[in-house]
């Protein structure tokens, strides 16, 4: 457990706080590009910060503060033009760089610019990659956005899913670095959703933890297992701060606020050989539902719906300080005093653990790879797909249609078509 003090100190991410300095030393997922494909400007709220996102019709992206420094109009509601966006109130426009480069009624009335060239409003670095949009909201100059080498992988359909959870971000990454609740949250909790009774899943007998580069990947075996199974072999990666790979696919906790989290995976799954060659020339987005619509309760059907349903459990923030951590929750002991010491690092003037600096370090990186990932990356034929991926007798938390599972029509038929299915 954990003083309050330093709770605070890890949870808060609003400028100015220690965590939210850490925080803003990272690229973090705010959206998707196709969500452009049919409207031009986006309100968002990112570390606590109420922000406007927009594509000009240039095709450039912009990342301002959302009211107009002229009357505090909400930006979220103007409309945009070749270079920038104009606010809807008076016709003030701002490029992507937050610079004032338009005052209608003033650069009409006045002989000179510099009351305009005076104006500007906080603006930050967007980047488009793999179909996602993201942000930077630290100090300049920015460090490069990592392309991870998933992001390269042609063959494939891929698609962005978003939801929104009401719960502070730690406690979501702490899920991630946190092996023995596969066991119970997502095997023992789906049989008893399922009715079935008289058995457990086999239990964990052994895991383990490693550093490497970008944060602190974990091993996991359970009974009648040993270092050969494919389970012990499957390394799962938590990367700083707030990034979760377990597979071929990733899982970003992105911090709305102290209280709001968003939750951004990025899915990859490589197409049958019969499907080949394949290509994928916009990747869709969708947003999940996490409460049932009729009930009103949390959705508990489906593997990221259970870890969800377990963040929220815990609080909008929780209550650490009354935790009673035991041997299962060393990796979650290790990744607190990893933020802990970025949070020093940064305090220091320092970049903390996993920022790249070197452009060319940040081309395709490559992070540690297993037995999973490998296969989710290879071919197979039509046959071997669907066996491994369509059995209803499988019992894998990480089972493909699980984690897709509230896809909208158009989605699932574009996921169908490229499947051959």
């Amino acid at each position: 457990m954990i003083d309050p003090g330093e709770n605070q100190r890890l949870t808060e991410v609003g400028r100015g706080t220690a965590m939210g300095e850490l925080l803003r030393r990272y690229w973090h997922p705010i959206g998707a590009a196709t969500e452009f494909d049919h409207q031009s400007v986006k309100a968002v709220r990112l570390l606590g910060e109420d922000l406007v996102l927009y594509k000009d019709r240039e095709g450039t992206y912009g990342l301002l503060e959302r009211h107009c420094p002229h009357r505090r109009a909400d930006l979220s509601y103007g409309f945009v033009d070749d270079c920038g966006l104009r606010c809807s109130y008076h016709g003030w426009a701002f490029d992507e760089a937050g610079r004032c480069i338009s005052q209608p009624f003033e650069d009409r009335a006045k002989t000179n610019t510099r009351f305009r060239d005076s104006i500007k409003v906080a603006a930050y670095p967007v980047q488009e990659m793999a179909g996602l949009l993201f942000a930077y909201l630290g100090p300049l100059p920015a460090p490069s956005c990592p392309e991870w080498e998933q992001f390269t992988y042609e063959e494939g359909f891929r698609q962005i899913v978003f939801s929104d959870v009401p719960c502070n971000w730690l406690q979501c990454q702490e899920n991630s670095i946190d092996p023995v609740h596969f066991e119970w949250l997502h095997s023992n909790w789906s049989r008893s959703l399922r009715g079935e009774v008289g058995s457990y899943a086999p239990t964990h007998i052994k895991i383990d933890f490693e550093e490497f580069d970008f944060g602190i990947a974990y091993h996991r075996m359970v009974e009648h297992e040993d270092e050969t199974s494919a389970n012990w072999q499957t390394l799962r990666l938590c990367i700083l701060p707030n990034l979760f790979l377990p597979q071929s696919h990733f899982e970003w906790r992105v911090p709305v606020d102290d209280t709001t989290t968003l939750s951004v995976v990025w899915h990859y799954q490589r197409v049958p050989l019969e499907q080949e060659p394949y290509r994928q020339e916009r990747i869709p987005h969708w947003y999940a539902p996490i409460t049932d619509p009729v009930t009103g309760r949390w959705v508990t059907s489906h593997t990221i719906n259970q870890d969800t349903v377990a963040w929220v459990g815990q609080g909008t923030n929780s209550d650490r300080e009354h935790e009673h951590l035991g041997r299962s929750d060393l990796g979650v002991m290790m990744l607190r005093r990893q933020l802990l010491a970025d949070l020093e690092a940064v305090a220091e003037g320092r970049d903390p653990k996993g920022v790249i600096r070197d452009p060319a370090a940040a081309r395709r990186v490559t992070l540690p790879f297993n037995r999973q990932q490998l296969l989710a990356a290879r071919s197979f034929t039509g046959e071997e797909w669907r066996q491994r991926f369509l059995s209803p007798t499988r019992n894998n938390p990480d089972d493909y249609f699980d984690l897709i599972a509230g896809q909208p029509p158009q989605v699932r038929a574009a996921f169908e078509e490229a499947m051959g299915l």
